[in-house]
């Protein structure tokens, strides 16, 4: 583990062992890490939770993918196109359309839900809570656009979406498997 890198906006309830796993998976010190979401079969962190208010600011993605063989595959997904195939999909059905935006609505109550009061009263008195309100998976705005499969891939991990059931549906049939996932 590289202790060299200080470990910044940690929640006191994460292991210091967490934090070091969790640095050296970024390549940097963690910024409002509050916990370890989900973990490989060995234990090692594959997604983790953010706070919703880091270094004073709004951060929108409660969910960060930080696993590198997953966030490997999704990177190639995205340089061969996935997204602009995936966004079509999307932009030909209303359903489609009306279920993102559920899911969308569901992620900003999850991380209302997970916001602390203190955090809660530090974002209204900021002017940032209304804003916050309007950001779900990965902090988009608009909820019927795909900006980025890993920020999906993550809240898919924790509570299943529709955008990481097509990375899903992709993966089985290319025959691709991640074996290390509980």
């Amino acid at each position: 583990m590289n202790t060299n890198v200080p470990l910044l906006s940690v929640d006191p309830d994460v292991s210091i062992a967490d934090s070091e796993l969790v640095a050296e998976l970024l390549g940097r010190s963690p910024r409002g890490l509050k916990s370890i979401a989900i973990r490989a079969d060995n234990g090692s962190p594959v997604v983790i939770q953010v706070s919703s208010l880091v270094d004073e600011k709004p951060f929108p993605t409660l969910f960060w993918l930080v696993d590198k063989q997953l966030n490997y595959a999704i990177d190639r997904m995205e340089a061969g196109g996935f997204i602009t195939l995936c966004q079509a999909r999307v932009d030909a059905s209303t359903t489609l359309q009306q279920e993102l935006a559920a899911q969308h609505q569901a992620y900003i109550d999850l991380r209302h839900s997970l916001t602390s009061p203190e955090e809660q009263n530090t974002l209204e008195n900021l002017g940032f809570s209304a804003p916050l309100q309007q950001r779900g998976i990965g902090g988009i705005q608009n909820f019927s656009r795909i900006r980025c499969l890993h920020t999906y891939y993550a809240a898919h991990l924790v509570v299943p979406n529709k955008v990481g059931d097509m990375v899903d549906d992709y993966w089985l049939a290319e025959g691709i498997s991640f074996s290390h996932l509980v």
